[in-house]
């Protein structure tokens, strides 16, 4: 299997240089021209001189519409553009007319039908360039797409490594904090402290760094990370997880929830100086769709904070990532309140 794609991808290699695809283009069209003309019984060696000359004038036109039209007038003045196409095209004819009357010199018969086929041969010009236009265009679109597709591979990798050194190291500070504060109380807490923790930096380091993991195992590390939440918010704090429906083999982006769950205690639980403040998260699982929703009290003014904040991801980012990884296929919507935040993805799933 491995010696069929590395075939298959040397194959590709090579059949995208530039002077591979040229050839080969050209070479295919004069094998149907000539086998145009052995179709209506001229003679082999004479079909293969005039569409020697006939493939030289269009190479002619393609080239200098490829290398110079193109690059200097397309874009900018279409019109001057077509314009100096069929200036071209008027140009070429004649003198293409002139050199196949010469070889002519012996067949009237060829010469008389040459000079009143000369429209045609000017209509033949035409349609080369303009088709060498078309494909150019497409080319030039094909070779964008890539270019974006590999951007947008190289932006998710890299929002995903930013979302990732971003988890919130003062929750994983306060998180150290606390389990020390229990191991001085020899607390039997301590080692399940430890142990979810562990799983946590384990999901984060090495199991998320495919494109789609298991919704099972993101549903994990939200508990882990509620079980650890809990430990520094106080005692009040109403913080829930509600799954609904069934968790089967769905697959999802990694860490696809860590920006809304994060945001959700940054800019709620944390601030709630009184208490009474809740997070509450409900995930209704099917098996191609899926619905999260999360929602948060929130203070109206948020305290001024003398050190700067630190982790997680603004929303642009999370729209951008979910436009990378589910484009066309999911829905966000957000509702800010003065006292209550709630945040609703919508999004397709695969198995």
């Amino acid at each position: 299997m491995k010696k069929t794609r590395s075939f298959l991808d040397s194959t590709y290699e090579f059949l995208s240089r530039r002077p591979v695809y040229h050839g080969l283009f050209w070479l295919v069209l004069f094998g149907l021209m000539i086998w145009f003309d052995q179709s209506d019984g001229v003679d082999f060696w004479f079909a293969l001189g005039n569409e020697l000359i006939q493939l030289f004038f269009y190479a002619t036109l393609v080239y200098l519409n490829l290398l110079y039209l193109i690059p200097n007038y397309l874009a900018k003045h279409a019109l001057i553009y077509f314009g100096l196409v069929l200036a071209s095209c008027a140009v070429v004819t004649p003198i293409e007319v002139l050199i196949l009357y010469f070889k002519f010199d012996d067949q009237s018969g060829y010469r008389e039908s040459l000079v009143d086929q000369q429209i045609l041969i000017f209509w033949g010009n035409l349609l080369v360039t303009i088709v060498s236009t078309g494909l150019r265009v497409i080319m030039d679109w094909w070779q964008y797409q890539t270019e974006k597709q590999v951007l947008l591979t190289q932006t998710m990798q890299s929002e995903l490594r930013f979302l990732k050194s971003q988890i919130n190291p003062h929750f994983l500070f306060n998180t150290l904090n606390n389990l020390y504060a229990l191991t001085l109380k020899k607390s039997d807490k301590a080692p399940e402290i430890v142990l979810k923790l562990s799983e946590i930096m384990r999901y984060m380091l090495y199991e998320c760094n495919e494109r789609r993991v298991q919704l099972s195992k993101e549903i994990h590390y939200i508990y882990n990370y509620l079980d650890l939440e809990r430990l520094r918010q106080p005692k009040d704090a109403d913080i829930r997880f509600v799954v609904e429906g069934q968790v089967g083999d769905q697959m999802v982006a990694p860490l696809l929830f860590v920006p809304f769950l994060e945001n959700s205690f940054k800019h709620g639980l944390n601030h709630n100086i009184t208490g009474g403040g809740f997070v509450r998260l409900k995930l209704k699982a099917e098996k191609d769709r899926l619905e999260f929703f999360i929602e948060n009290s929130k203070v109206e003014h948020i305290p001024k904070q003398n050190h700067p904040r630190s982790g997680g991801i603004g929303l642009v980012n999370v729209r951008q990532r979910l436009d990378i990884l589910y484009p066309n296929e999911h829905k966000l919507e957000i509702s800010d309140e003065p006292h209550r935040y709630t945040a609703t993805l919508t999004l397709k799933t695969t198995s």
